[in-house]
């Protein structure tokens, strides 16, 4: 057997637990991102062997119910949903994944509220959770989830405070082998795909790679913003008060930035007055990031949108089918497994 063709039965073998999971051919989820993985995106990925995953974000039910009869139209392959905790309805948006016999529901910004962990496994989905702490993780394992993503604080959008090799480390020797661990967060190549297989992952997960893909529907300004950055563009929100448990978000430098700063100090003083509660302050931070998001993505206001990025963003140079760039992933992990013998 060819070096080559062992590297490549290799990564065959070691994907094959995630892959499993999936049902896909590669063990390989295209992170959800809002207003970014939609039908297109979603279809794009599944079809060409990944596994795409629709953003729900602030969706109702009614758009979410639209965009899975949209994906279903463009790919026959099985693809998720993502949906995050503190949406008001989610009880509703469950019950639409439920409908439409989605496989994989991904939950997303902390622990699943009660009710919904046994609804999505009641209507027969596989559920997906984040685990950003080992105790987390082994939590969540306890509480019958099904596979956990791990995801460090390199990934764009909404992050944690530890690193993708950190968390890798510590929560891969203790919980892999229980259910499939797919690890997240500032992969741009194969290398460092076969690097977390070899450690014990199911899989990994990339969105900041995708972004630039042709199927994307990202803004023509969106993608030159990511074709031009370098990692250290892609930085983390500050935080101005302590009250206000702003979960940091990373993107690219620019306007926004300064915006979401006196954003938060809006929201701070209608606390101070007493005019908006705890939940509702946290809910305008939210509905702040959703529509800034939009305005990067959608409209193409790079300046004083937000341009979400992971700091795998100075390895996207060029716009490409999805189905060149996980080949390129692929064989830049055959290659390096094959060089390890």
């Amino acid at each position: 057997m060819t070096s080559m063709t062992s590297g490549a039965a290799r990564l065959t073998s070691l994907m094959a637990r995630g892959a499993e999971f999936l049902g896909s051919e590669v063990a390989i989820l295209c992170g959800a991102m809002s207003w970014v993985s939609e039908r297109n995106l979603v279809a794009a990925m599944s079809n060409a062997g990944g596994f795409g995953l629709i953003a729900c974000g602030a969706m109702t039910p009614e758009l979410l119910d639209a965009e899975i009869a949209g994906t279903k139209a463009l790919t026959d392959k099985p693809f998720g949903v993502n949906l995050i905790t503190m949406h008001p309805q989610l009880m509703d948006l469950i019950e639409v994944c439920t409908r439409h016999n989605v496989t994989h529901v991904v939950l997303a910004g902390g622990l699943p509220p009660a009710g919904s962990l046994e609804a999505i496994k009641a209507g027969g989905a596989k559920l997906i959770c984040f685990a950003p702490a080992l105790s987390l993780a082994k939590k969540l394992i306890r509480s019958g989830v099904d596979a956990l993503v791990v995801e460090g604080m390199e990934a764009g959008g909404h992050i944690g405070p530890v690193s993708t090799s950190v968390l890798a480390q510590e929560i891969l020797p203790e919980v892999a082998d229980k259910v499939p661990v797919f690890v997240a967060g500032g992969i741009g190549r194969g290398e460092a795909i076969a690097a977390y297989l070899e450690m014990g992952a199911a899989g990994v997960q990339l969105g900041t790679r995708f972004v630039c893909a042709t199927e994307s529907i990202a803004h023509p300004n969106f993608k030159k913003a990511f074709l031009r950055a370098s990692a250290r563009d892609a930085v983390a929100s500050v935080q101005i008060d302590p009250r206000l448990p702003v979960i940091p978000v990373r993107a690219l430098k620019n306007a926004g930035g300064e915006l979401f700063t006196a954003k938060q100090r809006e929201v701070a003083g209608l606390l101070d007055e007493g005019k908006v509660a705890m939940a509702e302050a946290q809910l305008q931070i939210e509905h702040y990031w959703a529509g800034a998001l939009r305005r990067a993505v959608i409209d193409g206001d790079v300046e004083h949108g937000s341009v979400m990025a992971g700091q795998s963003v100075g390895m996207v140079t060029k716009e490409e089918p999805v189905a060149e760039i996980i080949a390129a992933l692929v064989s830049e992990a055959e290659t390096a497994l094959a060089k390890r013998g």
